[in-house]
């Protein structure tokens, strides 16, 4: 009896040891509804990329992946969230698109003292108001989509808009961000409305929109939402009409669903494409393979590159069972990758790289599949995101 106890105890010893000796990190997002194509499998997929490229273990320890679904609910995220970091063993949690969730998250990642790369959120606040000295966010923010997008727009004429705006935390930051753009471009917002997430019928607001005389109409939405938008804005003849239709937030999957003869014309942003150079074109092809012939978008990429630097941070530290110092040392490490290039995380947690303004292409431009985007201008990196001087992050103060 005793040798057995002994053994069994020796067993969970050796269990317990296993697991401490890991490095755990958690893709969660929205991963079979209205954002799933936008971020979803795509981006358990990146990771585990990213994971296979690191070499499958980091400081001697083996990467554990694991994901789950957050609903594009604050509550059901930051309770998965809890529940990895106290009973499963998380060090990570990575994506997290939506800003509600992922602000949730964030709060829950400072208090566990684990760390958080955001891709799929938007919210500036992230690094704003709301910064942590727990979180790194990645890909994009709502500054950087709005100034590059509704700066070019307004200079170039197009200087009264109309937002149709998703009524959640992104679509707030989005809004207000554009809107802080378009009056420093001489331009001026004449009107909003706000629908709620998912809502599939988008005429009314459109059609707001359309009597509001304003030369652009803005969408502030992401995923399905905007989806609608551009469908249910062709069957009104806003465009044919005369006013400018811009997706503040649209990506490479987002077309693929509309198709080109119904969104070619369209100007968005993103901070990367998987046409740009040999690098970004051989990881497209690498992900497709993966992901059923589908190419990825920014926040895919994001997930990648974010993790890829995550793990060398985890690597100098050599652990990542305290999420500050881990974070800490992704601002002191330089990042350099293959998808965003050379670049830096801030004091703040922003990730700074460059930016892109893209028009998509008619039908007759484009030479194959996922060949959507025309290259209109490249923001620096010093000027794609809110410059630190102009933060209220209690971090850089």
């Amino acid at each position: 009896m005793r040798k057995s106890l002994m053994a069994t105890a020796l067993a969970v010893l050796v269990a317990t040891t296993a697991r401490a000796e890991s490095v755990k990190v958690g893709v969660l997002n929205d991963q079979s509804g209205v954002q799933s194509d936008f971020a979803g499998p795509g981006s358990v997929i990146a990771a585990k990329m990213a994971i296979a490229d690191f070499g499958g273990k980091v400081a001697g320890m083996p990467i554990e992946l694991i994901a789950a679904d957050h609903q594009n609910k604050a509550d059901v995220g930051v309770n998965i969230a809890r529940q990895w970091f106290d009973t499963d063993g998380v060090d990570a949690v990575l994506d997290v698109p939506n800003s509600a969730v992922a602000l949730g998250v964030s709060s829950i990642a400072r208090q566990k003292n684990k760390a958080l790369i955001i891709s799929g959120g938007g919210t500036s606040d992230l690094t704003g108001k709301d910064c942590s000295p727990n979180t790194v966010h990645w890909t994009y923010d709502t500054w950087a989509q709005a100034n590059t997008v509704g700066n070019a727009v307004t200079k170039s004429g197009a200087n009264t808009w109309y937002f149709i705006t998703v009524d959640y935390a992104f679509g707030h930051a989005l809004e207000r961000d554009a809107s802080e753009a378009i009056k420093s471009a001489g331009g001026k917002v004449l009107g909003t409305v706000k629908h709620p997430l998912g809502t599939s019928d988008l005429s009314s607001f459109l059609l707001q929109g359309q009597a509001s005389g304003a030369k652009v109409i803005g969408l502030g939405s992401a995923g399905a939402d905007t989806i609608n938008a551009v469908k249910q804005a062709a069957e009104f003849g806003i465009v044919k009409g005369g006013q400018k239709l811009v997706a503040m937030l649209m990506v490479l999957n987002d077309i693929s669903a509309l198709g080109l003869e119904t969104a070619q014309g369209l100007l968005l942003s993103e901070a990367f494409y998987w046409d740009l150079n040999d690098s970004t074109r051989a990881f497209a092809r690498r992900f497709a393979e993966q992901n059923g012939g589908r190419y990825p978008n920014m926040v895919h990429a994001g997930v990648y590159a974010g993790l890829l630097h995550y793990l060398k941070a985890v690597e100098k530290v050599g652990s990542a069972k305290d999420g500050t110092k881990v974070v800490e040392a992704m601002k002191a490490i330089p990042t350099d990758d293959a998808l965003f290039g050379k670049g830096a995380v801030r004091k703040d947690g922003r990730a700074i790289h460059d930016m892109y303004l893209f028009e998509v292409k008619a039908p007759s431009e484009s030479k194959g599949a996922y060949d959507y985007y025309k290259l209109i201008a490249t923001v620096p990196a010093a000027q794609a995101f809110r410059p630190l001087e102009a933060s209220n992050c209690l971090l850089v103060k």
